[in-house]
């Protein structure tokens, strides 16, 4: 165990337990329903802990990212009634990692979305994005999750409270390779519904989605993400991220993907309404018609099959769905042999809602594309699977 003496064998078998835990629920272990209910919104930092400031000192990330989940959680409770807002806080207090987590775990909350603001040494980095559970695959991803996880250095029993570890060691991070795959394909969607919709402003910057080893998406046993939604120390970040107005289109934007997860989450655990109409569809098909009831006898035999073919209906059947992974979302229609590929051949593309989107593989259900997913993502660690009917995506 020399590899874990960064963390220690009790805070190993600590680990362990607790990715056991998640890992033996199923995907939808809290929400039986189809539906998201519960929402956790935590905006990041708070009291003491001001979290990333504008070199002049006069903007700090605690109070932009409490603005703007307090924005967010105002549109989905206008827009989506049935769903419970929670906040892990709504005023400037400070909340320790493990608590933003367990107020999420003891709501038994669908979704959790931690909100930051990025900061860097250097004034040229800009641009927002979002990270799901993972081990950093680059320095840059290191940094920004030892940045965030330093938060737990403020608390006075920090050491105890997270059996060890250090957010300044890389082999402490070792652990989060437990965890990768726990509710990993819902979290990337969700990560991936957010940085599309950041695509329409107001920063203007997409750095895409990534993994890193964040403490408090560790602790949540549900899909989570924590968004960087811009730069303060990029000057044309702060610009748009310090505004009432940029900070209710930001609000907007993760509203806008808070819904496509929804309708998303309804059509995957639920029965989408395309399989309604279908379903319906077939109901309605003409049935053969029988022996009316008043010429039924007591003793009635059974019935001679038509030895003729059967008369086709008017109803067309139901095309195949089709399960393929999604790699990457462009607005330029690139060359089947880009070096954006990174080596994939047979890469196809669909033009959907203004993109166009490349996709790998064919495949006729969704475990088979699941068991290449963990592949591809060794080359593209956004990719998720995306069903297509028609030649069109569809929420499946």
């Amino acid at each position: 165990m020399r590899l874990l003496s960064g963390i220690g064998r009790t805070a190993f078998t600590v680990a362990l337990a607790a990715v056991l835990a998640v890992f033996s629920l199923p995907v939808s272990a809290q929400n039986s329903s189809g539906k998201v209910k519960c929402v956790v919104l935590d905006p990041g930092h708070g009291g003491h802990d001001h979290g990333c400031m504008s070199k002049d000192r006069k903007w700090s990330e605690k109070n932009i990212v409490l603005s703007v989940a307090l924005k967010l959680g105002k549109i989905i409770e206008e827009e989506h009634p049935d769903v419970k807002v929670i906040y892990t806080r709504k005023k400037d207090v400070f909340i320790p990692l493990a608590e933003r987590a367990d107020i999420a775990n003891r709501n038994k909350a669908d979704l959790f979305l931690s909100i930051h603001v990025n900061a860097n040494p250097s004034v040229v980095p800009s641009g927002s994005e979002t990270y799901t559970m993972g081990s950093h695959v680059s320095d840059k991803n290191f940094e920004v999750s030892k940045r965030e996880n330093a938060v737990i250095k403020m608390e006075d029993d920090y050491t105890t409270k997270y059996e060890g570890f250090n957010p300044d060691s890389p082999e402490s991070y070792i652990i989060f390779s437990l965890l990768q795959n726990a509710y990993s394909e819902q979290s990337i969607r969700f990560a991936s519904f957010i940085q599309d919709e950041y695509r329409k402003g107001p920063v203007a910057v997409n750095r895409g989605v990534r993994q890193a080893g964040f403490l408090v998406l560790w602790r949540t046993t549900m899909p989570s993400v924590l968004t960087e939604i811009g730069f303060l120390t990029n000057a044309a970040d702060k610009a748009r991220i310090t505004t009432q107005e940029g900070q209710q289109m930001i609000a907007r934007r993760l509203a806008d993907a808070f819904t496509r997860y929804c309708e998303d989450y309804s059509s995957r655990y639920g029965g989408s309404e395309e399989t309604s109409r279908e379903e319906k569809t077939q109901e309605e098909a003409p049935k053969p018609e029988t022996q009316p009831e008043a010429q039924k006898t007591e003793t009635q035999q059974p019935e001679v099959q038509d030895p003729e073919p059967p008369v086709k209906t008017e109803v067309e059947p139901v095309s195949q769905v089709r399960y393929s992974i999604q790699i990457m979302a462009a607005k330029k229609k690139l060359k089947s042999n880009s070096s954006e590929f990174k080596g994939l051949r047979g890469v196809q593309t669909i033009y959907d809602k203004g993109f166009y989107k490349y996709f790998y593989g064919d495949y006729d259900t969704r475990q088979k594309a699941a068991a290449v997913l963990g592949d591809v993502r060794k080359k593209f660690p956004q990719a998720f699977i995306i069903a297509i009917k028609n030649g069109k995506i569809v929420a499946r």
